[in-house]
């Protein structure tokens, strides 16, 4: 007997939470162009997005940043804090380093300003869906400078320098990687081992530090000074 076929990937599930119905149809109508993508619901503010978290539990919800009752900022903590699968995509017209830093401390996988062609918001959906890092080229380099501002500003990093005390030289090295945004094939490159290796090592750095991804492992790395500009 003939073994059958794998099927096709499950589509990614997504709630698009913006104010502006304009731009929520224009989102809907450019993912659901996706055959691997489906919308699956709206919000009309950061509450209703927190709603429909907890009713759908879409695999990603795109966030915007300004709006009422309760903002993309506040309502991406929600989500993140409730220990939902569902990963949190940012998009926003407002390039600034104060949101980046905030949604990413927040909890939020990725970060696309609104600006982006309907290829880089359906290859972001799909990115941070699959439990990668996503942040707009444009502020990068930025980020990496607001990170160690606020960090060294923040004072003694002692504990969360522990923490990465609990992982091995192997584990520091591939985390230090994440952080400077390399995938995992760069980094197989870069320590010459397997890729499959390299996710093992990414997956015990999430379990021992406790975290969601790869976006909270850099903010991580840069927060314990395991990271600065340049280093």
């Amino acid at each position: 007997m003939t073994p059958a076929a794998e099927g096709p990937r499950t589509p990614v599930r997504v709630v698009i939470t913006d104010d502006q119905m304009m731009v929520r149809e224009g989102f809907s109508v450019l993912l659901n162009a996706q055959p691997d993508i489906e919308v699956v619901g709206e919000a009309v503010d950061g509450r209703q997005a927190v709603e429909k978290v907890a009713e759908l539990a879409p695999d990603v919800v795109l966030m915007d940043i300004r709006m009422p009752v309760l903002n993309g900022l506040e309502a991406t903590r929600e989500i993140c804090a409730s220990g939902a699968a569902t990963r949190v995509l940012i998009l926003t017209t407002y390039d600034l380093d104060e949101y980046v830093y905030q949604a990413l401390r927040a909890g939020a996988s990725g970060f696309l300003l609104k600006d982006a062609s309907a290829r880089q918001l359906a290859d972001g959906v799909r990115t941070v869906a699959d439990g990668n890092a996503l942040l707009a080229p444009t502020v990068t380099r930025r980020l990496i400078e607001e990170f160690s501002r606020l960090a060294a500003a923040a004072g003694p990093r002692a504990p969360l320098r522990e923490r990465v005390g609990a992982l091995t030289e192997r584990e520091t090295q591939v985390l230090a990687l994440v952080a400077q945004g390399l995938s995992n094939t760069e980094i197989a490159d870069r320590l010459v081992v397997a890729e499959s290796t390299v996710k093992t090592h990414v997956s015990r750095v999430l379990v021992k530090l406790g975290l969601r991804d790869r976006t909270q492992a850099a903010v991580f790395a840069y927060e314990s000074g395991l990271i600065t500009p340049g280093g």
